[in-house]
């Protein structure tokens, strides 16, 4: 057998560096280790190690000590958010810096644990060109990315006091959630809040329900024959003041977001219009957010959490499949000897596969491409590996309406794969199905 001798391209910043910098952060200080050129003796290194609070002025001065040094690249590990400092005020400093995941940089079994140790290895790794460089959005996409997260973090906790809530009348004996399929709607809210200023009366009760529920009254009756005494009514109380005040902020933190969006939209450098056709002029005028709310299973909201976690900039991701492996929505491939599996997609931004998970839920009910993908791979995907792979499709298509100001989305519609399927292909493979179970199969074209 003729060995694969094939050439492997080398990535661009897996190249050697002479001058580096690496930072072993913690939440009071961060170990830093330089590593640069002997001045006298060629091939040997000085290798520096000492410790840097992290505090405003401390890393400035750092900063500017590496700075003189001619560090080429600075490397800080990930750990929880003491790495912000560190990063944003050398990058502001004009420093090459890199972020990279702590699973990247682990230590090699068997040597000493040490945060001095840690510095020294993460050095080596950056000037060998060992490390991946993780993404970093703008700041100003940065800032829009505190507000939506912020959001998604209050509506969460919004939702575990609705349960709360729900637990409570359980309680009580009141089974509101066994007739409404939501308890905080018109007509749910109203029978609490007259639960709670002390109507008993589950025939009252029932005659406050709106448009459809009115059909269910009987039920209502039913449900809400409890045993709803005062103590249960101050708890609610507690919980519904809770639950306005989480919704007036999540309304405020959209309030803001739009303004943001508004203002990164707008501080972007015009489009040259030249060579371009007058609808492909115009579509430039339509807002990205329009754009992305043009796909099946996305909404206004979710537009917004994509832009805030990926930003506008493409240049990060060369291609889709860069922004579907960053995202983890594409398995790894394993393998050995002669063997291939499949591994798991890891875990990624959880805020991204959140909003892109309920994107993917959505779409799966349509009748369209997503939809129409989504019920083919469930057959023999199941429904999890189907919802991924209608996410990771939705993905690829933000990355296209990203990348490109003037696309907008076009449904390959429902009947994709079936104008696609090549007949007498199926049609000899159904011909061979039955003449293995016995059967001698005549075709009749049919008129």
């Amino acid at each position: 057998m003729v060995p694969d001798r094939r050439q492997v391209e080398v990535e661009e910043h897996e190249q050697i560096v002479e001058r580096v910098a690496a930072i072993d952060v913690a939440k009071a200080s961060g170990m830093v280790c330089t590593r640069v050129p002997h001045q006298t003796t060629p091939g040997k290194r000085i290798t520096r190690v000492w410790e840097v609070a992290a505090t405003t002025n401390a890393i400035i001065a750092l900063a500017d000590q590496l700075a003189r040094q001619g560090i080429e690249r600075v490397v800080v590990e990930s750990t929880s958010d003491y790495w912000r400092g560190f990063v944003y005020l050398m990058e502001a400093r004009g420093l090459c810096v890199w972020l990279v995941n702590a699973r990247d940089v682990k230590q090699v079994p068997g040597r000493p644990k040490t945060d001095k140790l840690d510095a020294v290895w993460l050095a080596k790794l950056n000037e060998r060109g060992m490390l991946r460089p993780s993404f970093i959005p703008p700041a100003e996409i940065r800032q829009l990315r505190d507000y939506t997260r912020l959001r998604s973090d209050l509506t969460q906790e919004r939702s575990r006091h609705v349960q709360r809530l729900e637990k409570l009348l359980e309680d009580a004996l009141i089974k509101l959630s066994t007739v409404a399929s939501d308890i905080m709607g018109a007509s749910g809210r109203d029978m609490i809040e007259a639960l709670i200023v002390g109507q008993r009366d589950p025939k009252v009760l029932a005659e406050l329900a709106k448009g459809r529920m009115r059909g269910k009254r009987a039920a209502l009756v039913q449900a809400l024959t409890g045993r709803f005494d005062d103590h249960h009514a101050e708890l609610a109380r507690v919980l519904l003041d809770h639950i306005d005040a989480l919704t007036t902020q999540t309304d405020r933190l959209t309030a803001r977001i739009e303004e943001l969006i508004a203002a990164v939209l707008t501080a972007q450098p015009p489009q040259d219009q030249s060579g371009l056709s007058h609808a492909q002029a115009a579509q430039i005028l339509l807002p990205t957010p329009d754009r992305l709310d043009e796909v099946p299973g996305i909404g206004s909201k979710a537009a917004q959490v994509i832009i805030a976690e990926i930003g506008l900039d493409m240049g990060q991701f060369p291609t889709p499949a860069h922004l579907v492996s960053w995202a983890k929505l594409s398995p790894r491939t394993i393998q050995s000897g002669a063997k291939h599996r499949a591994g798991t997609t890891g875990k990624g931004n959880p805020y991204l596969k959140g909003v892109l998970g309920e994107a993917a839920a959505a779409a799966a009910k349509t009748n369209t491409f997503l939809g129409e993908r989504y019920r083919r791979l469930v057959k023999r995907r199941g429904k999890l590996k189907a919802l991924v792979a209608v996410a990771r499709s939705i993905l690829v298509i933000v990355w296209h309406l990203l990348a490109d100001p003037t696309a907008r989305f076009h449904d390959l519609g429902a009947d994709f794969y079936t104008n696609r399927t090549d007949t007498n292909r199926k049609t000899r493979n159904h011909i061979r199905q039955l003449q293995a179970l016995g059967f001698t199969v005549t075709l009749t074209p049919a008129a």
